[in-house]
């Protein structure tokens, strides 16, 4: 940091070198020291150069002398400063060349030897030039014997940036660029997100976005790059510009002069922000850009909200709505915004080569398939939520994969094939009612989901219709029972049922899952599409209420049933008379019916409405009745209240000592949101591993 005297003013810089193409001294207006001053002039060292001292925010009384140099062409603050004092661009002095080395800046004070040195080397001169003349302020120290020691410089860390690949300082260049007054076409595309033209999803973005609209500056649109769409300008040898189509209407207007072509292109945001309309024929009127444009739904990163989709809004109103003459909802690029969140490491830490946490999705897709990713990233796509990644939950997913592999290949082994109805079959077993009113709701709930533009909810709502209710209950209903050396059939109806259902679930599952789902639509039989071009489920059926009751209550009283069964260590092989009681009638009469299934499902030896024998035995409320499971001989009554005693202790212990390490304020407050957010897991885990404990307990009396 050197300190340069000026007569008036002493003031410390970074860059020595720049003072060659210093404008002004910038001093606080609020500085009493210098008031007095502000609009004199300034005659500079080396150069002879008179300025004027210019009040600005930008001096900090507090720092140095509180009098700044200014030099306009080379520095991004001293830019600013010098446009509120009066200093067009076009004026201001650039002292540099592409190489960083110095040339003669428009008024030609520079001293010719500093001509044509590089940067560092100008630096070195002009410190000896001002030492040479006084003006060099030396900065003091002490050595180990208490001596004074002058030094040129202050030693001072400050941010520089260097560039990437040449690994030097970055040096600020002032050169003449083609702009777009940003400010005039944002006006258009916030009116439009206003009045409901463009929605954004979700809409807490919109604060970010009218901040950057509101504030927007001129857009800078030429870059000096070898690709890219050229910009349409052409100069005459005296340098006037001309700006047209192509150089046969450039010619046009020069009047057949020589011309040579801008050799920049357009910034590629800028290029970019013409796709909705460009891919499409524009300018041409063509069938597919009347087809496809507006769009409905852009999705998008919130990262590029600025750089592309609100630029996308700004040209596609301007070109597409002919400069205001169309309505906004005609005009606006599409209707609909949605912005995702960002992919995160697990620990919510954003991803990044330095931290080492970079996860590899090609890894991910060749250990669990990209199905199972694709899933994974609607599945944890929350509005207003970054996705953290979960590799055990990719897995999960891949399981899920191997589920429907599974139940598709055990539906083709038992005559279940593709179905060429997309209306529901007909149907008079329950089971099938139940099923096809399970469809019926699944569409319903994926329609509803897709509106709304909920993806987590989409992709949940297949995901638990196909493995909780296809898989796990339905096939389990219709599996065939075997007599003796004979194999059962499934019946006509049910193949029926089956193969529509098991189209459904592809269809359905194929915007999430379109590998799997692909290669299961042929393999069921004879298709004359593919399923990407199959039409959306339209079952043209009704729930119905009785089927859809009775098979609710069979599932709520085997799954009781199965659960104590386990958790009483019931070995799995065992069959369990059930005696029923306090049942109404309808539940006698369901019991009646859906015997065969309870039985076999419940792995129950028989069903009874007489008392249950006297003894240790696990008792089951469903509804109004109450289901009794004799275990004497069984199973060991009191090593199992031992054990199971044990396991609640444990249990609550556990959850009390997480219950208050959340009570801490300290450890709520200070702690990692991640590793708060497990304990509240834990902590919900073990509560309810307690809860089912003392649920088994009171079974055993």
């Amino acid at each position: 940091d050197w300190r340069f005297r000026r007569v008036l003013f002493r003031s410390a810089t970074t860059r020595p070198e720049t003072m060659l193409a210093d404008m002004a001294v910038a001093v606080n207006p609020e500085d009493d020291r210098y008031k007095s001053v502000i609009g004199k002039d300034i005659l500079q060292p080396i150069t002879g150069r008179r300025f004027k001292v210019v009040a600005d925010e930008h001096a900090d009384p507090e720092l140095g002398s509180g009098a700044v140099k200014i030099t306009p062409g080379h520095d991004f603050n001293d830019f600013e400063v010098g446009k509120r004092a009066g200093i067009k661009a076009a004026d201001m002095f650039n002292m540099f060349d592409a190489q960083a080395n110095v040339i003669q800046t428009a008024d030609r004070l520079i001293p010719q030897e500093f001509i044509g040195m590089e940067r560092f080397e100008a630096r070195k001169l002009v410190v000896a030039r001002m030492k040479e003349l006084g003006l060099l302020i030396p900065h003091i120290t002490k050595d180990k014997e208490g001596n004074e020691v002058e030094h040129d410089a202050e030693p001072r860390t400050i941010q520089t940036p260097f560039g990437d690949r040449g690994g030097v300082v970055i040096e600020p260049w002032l050169t003449d660029q083609w702009y777009v007054d940003a400010e005039k076409l944002a006006v258009a595309p916030m009116e439009a997100v206003r009045s409901g033209a463009i929605e954004i999803v979700p809409k807490t973005w919109e604060k970010t976005f009218f901040n950057w609209m509101e504030n927007i500056q001129p857009w800078c649109v030429s870059r000096q790059l070898w690709w890219g769409h050229r910009i349409p300008a052409w100069y005459d040898e005296d340098g006037q510009v001309y700006v047209a189509e192509d150089e046969a209407g450039a010619q046009s207007l020069a009047g057949n002069k020589p011309l040579t072509r801008d050799n920049d292109v357009l910034d590629t945001w800028f290029s970019s922000a013409l796709w909705p309309f460009g891919t499409l024929g524009w300018p041409d009127d063509t069938e597919l850009l009347k087809k496809h444009y507006p769009n409905d739904l852009l999705i998008s990163g919130f990262d590029i909200l600025f750089f592309w989709d609100a630029r996308m809004a700004m040209q596609g109103i301007e070109f597409m709505g002919h400069g205001g003459e169309l309505p906004l909802e005609q005009s606006v690029p599409w209707r609909r915004l949605y912005l995702h969140g960002l992919v995160r490491a697990a620990d919510g830490q954003k991803m990044s080569k330095s931290k080492g946490n970079v996860v590899d999705p090609l890894g991910l897709i060749d250990q669990y398939g990209a199905d199972a990713l694709r899933f994974f990233m609607a599945a944890m796509e929350s509005q207003g939520r970054d996705v953290k990644m979960d590799e055990k939950r990719v897995e999960g997913y891949r399981n899920f994969a191997t589920k429907l592999w599974n139940a598709t290949r055990f539906a083709m082994s038992n005559g279940i094939g593709a179905s060429a109805s997309v209306e529901a079959p007909a149907a008079t077993l329950p089971v099938n009612k139940w099923i096809i009113g399970e469809v019926v709701e699944t569409v319903a709930a994926l329609d509803k989901a897709m509106t709304d533009l909920r993806f987590d909810a989409a992709a949940n709502a297949i995901y638990q219709f196909t493995w909780s209710r296809f898989c796990d209950w339905y096939l389990e209903l219709i599996k065939p029972v075997s007599s003796g050396d004979e194999r059962g059939a499934i019946d006509e109806e049910t193949r029926a049922v089956a193969g529509w259902v098991l189209d459904q679930i592809l269809v359905m599952l194929h915007p999430f899952m379109p590998f799997i789902t692909e290669e299961l639509w042929h393999a069921l039989g004879e298709r004359p599409y593919d399923l990407i071009v199959a039409q959306w489920p339209a079952p043209a059926a009704n729930v119905d209420v009785q089927a859809s009751a009775d098979i609710d209550w069979l599932i709520r009283v085997v799954s009781e049933l199965r659960g104590a069964r386990s958790e009483l260590n019931v070995p799995p092989g065992a069959k369990l008379p059930v005696f029923v009681r306090d049942a109404s009638p309808a539940t006698v009469a369901r019991i009646e019916t859906m015997h065969a299934a309870l039985s076999r499902l419940a792995r129950a030896e028989s069903w009874s409405f007489d008392p249950a024998p006297a003894g240790s035995a696990a008792q089951i409320v469903v509804d109004e009745a109450t289901y009794v499971l004799p275990l004497e001989g069984v199973i060991d009554i009191a090593a199992e209240k031992t054990r199971i005693t044990k396991a609640l202790e444990a249990a609550n212990k556990e959850a009390k000592s997480l219950e208050g390490r959340l009570n801490n304020p300290s450890f709520v407050e200070k702690a990692k949101p991640e590793a708060v957010e497990k304990a509240r897991a834990d902590h919900a885990e073990k509560s309810a591993e307690a809860e089912r404990l003392t649920a088994a307990l009171a079974r055993l009396g």
